[in-house]
């Protein structure tokens, strides 16, 4: 009897941001469409919301999700498939990923660096606001 040997993949699955709101629920859904090709999840984040370049069944957001995990090559077709039939992932793309390096894998996502630099802006005071507001009227 054989050992399958499982590679690492890159996927970017598209979800309906409308339902990506509950996220907890997107996950459990991509883990168990992994799962069912015995796939191993190495790392899975959001890497980003944005407007599509056309519609999708009629969405126009997406939320990407970036996701890295270790699979037999001959499953791959299965994960897709499996996409195709969901009703919550609209797309993916699978990649292999076998030069990658941890650090690559664990880079700073677009959405992980908009949520840090929202936390490390300085919080501006009514007062601030104001003052811009009326320079800004100044101006006109």
């Amino acid at each position: 009897m054989e050992t399958a040997v499982k590679k690492l993949y890159e996927a970017m699955f598209l979800v309906d941001s409308a339902q990506a709101t509950d996220w907890d629920r997107t996950i459990s859904t991509l883990k168990s469409v992994l799962k069912k090709a015995d796939g191993e999840i190495v790392s899975i984040r959001k890497w980003s919301e944005r407007k599509l370049a056309y519609e999708i069944n009629g969405k126009t957001r997406g939320t990407y999700i970036l996701c890295y995990f270790r699979a037999d090559s001959g499953r791959i077709r299965e994960i897709e498939k499996a996409v195709q039939l969901s009703d919550q992932i609209m797309r993916v793309l699978i990649l292999s990923a076998e030069g990658m390096g941890q650090n690559e894998i664990e880079k700073e996502t677009p959405a992980e660096l908009a949520e840090r630099q929202k936390q490390q802006a300085p919080q501006e005071t009514d007062e601030e606001v104001e003052a811009e507001q009326v320079i800004a009227q100044e101006k006109t």
